[in-house]
């Protein structure tokens, strides 16, 4: 069975847990952790970046340092995972959801100026499958209605919108380093922002609501409890693994580009022939390989699909179920508009396997069964 994901594996991480392990520093902010903000910083033009135990708790940090209070309102696509909206959720916001462009399967920007109301605080959009959205328009709405936008780049990392690397462009971008990500920690993520501002705050936030960062530095002789906080730093272990992985970026994006490219050339006369779409990425976007997908026609033919191709050794999966249509999504938001392509895009698309240990005969198989699906030979 070809896996639908195995976590990336460059060789050194090994080497680098052992290196964490001697120096008896096992807990957060020690120097493999503080490389990984520096590596990111310098490759991403990232003014700060804080290592986080996951995406989820960078959202959370991001709603805290927003400001969203109870009562707030926050406007996002349904098409993303919970962890989007129960960030502000946990702030007491009311998520309001808008529909999605048909193309990119991202936040339809021509739709958010219509969902703003005077309770709207900010902006929550999603880069899915690591491909920008509109942002110079979305970053002219919040600037005309003095709203934060929020990134969440959880599968951005690496990706580009008009050269600026998505998680800078917004007052706060949120990866993820979950094994399922290009660059992994098993669990984890990050913060970024630009402004020094929010500096201070995101260090006592992160630090369980101390200065503690600033005894570190020298800058204070003790630390103390100064605000509310909780503990949002990743084991030194789980960053040394990140940072081998961070030192090995572009081996890791050619190999996965090497993929897309391959799987987007071999299924192109399929879609040629209407029997599936392959994944759009506008001009703008300069994306990261983070997933490859094809919508099908209907719900029906994606379980069928996924049962043929499981019967034929490989492992394929759909994604999210929107979020407006759960129980939770009733229960703290709603849906502003029509839900004209959220949930019939989201019951087309299947993704196919994807990771770096990928093989090209593993990616032969996975293509001829995507042909045999349709009673092709390629």
């Amino acid at each position: 069975m070809i896996d639908f994901n195995k976590a990336p594996f460059v060789g050194k991480e090994i080497d680098y847990l052992k290196q964490a392990i001697d120096a008896n520093k096992l807990c957060g902010d020690g120097p493999f952790t503080k490389k990984c903000s520096e590596i990111m910083q310098e490759a991403f033009g990232a003014g700060y970046v804080y290592l986080t135990t996951s995406c989820t708790h960078a959202l959370e940090m991001a709603a805290y340092l927003a400001d969203i209070q109870p009562g707030d309102e926050v406007i996002m696509p349904s098409y993303t995972f919970v962890s989007t909206a129960d960030a502000f959720v946990l702030r007491g916001a009311k998520i309001v959801f808008v529909d999605i462009r048909p193309d990119t399967m991202n936040i339809d920007e021509k739709l958010i100026e219509a969902a703003i109301t005077e309770k709207t605080k900010a902006i929550a959009i999603v880069h899915y499958a690591g491909v920008a959205c509109a942002m110079d328009e979305i970053m002219a709405i919040a600037k005309k209605y003095d709203l934060k936008v929020i990134e969440d780049a959880a599968q951005g990392v690496n990706a580009y919108y008009k050269g600026k690397a998505l998680g800078t462009i917004g007052d706060f971008g949120c990866y993820s380093f979950h094994e399922t990500k290009n660059y992994s920690m098993g669990e984890g993520g990050a913060i970024l922002f630009n402004k020094e501002e929010y500096r201070d705050r995101a260090e006592i936030l992160r630090e369980k609501g101390t200065d503690r960062s600033k005894f570190f530095r020298g800058q204070i002789d003790k630390y103390t409890w100064v605000d509310y906080g909780s503990s949002y730093l990743p084991s030194e272990l789980n960053a040394a693994y990140l940072c081998a992985q961070l030192e090995c970026m572009k081996e890791i994006n050619d190999k996965r580009m090497w993929i897309f490219n391959y799987y987007d050339n071999e299924l192109a006369p399929l879609a040629e022939a209407g029997l599936i779409e392959r994944p759009f990425v506008p001009d703008y976007a300069q994306h990261n390989a983070h997933m490859y997908y094809i919508k099908l026609k209907d719900l029906k033919t994606r379980s069928e699909f996924i049962a043929y191709m499981k019967e034929h050794g490989v492992h394929t999966v759909f994604h999210y179920i929107p979020l407006h249509t759960a129980a939770a999504g009733k229960k703290f938001g709603y849906f502003h508009g029509e839900d004209k392509y959220t949930t019939r895009e989201s019951e087309r698309l299947v993704r196919l396997p994807m990771f770096y240990q990928l093989t090209p005969q593993e990616c032969e198989q996975v293509v001829q069964a995507v042909y045999g699906f349709f009673g092709m030979k390629k």
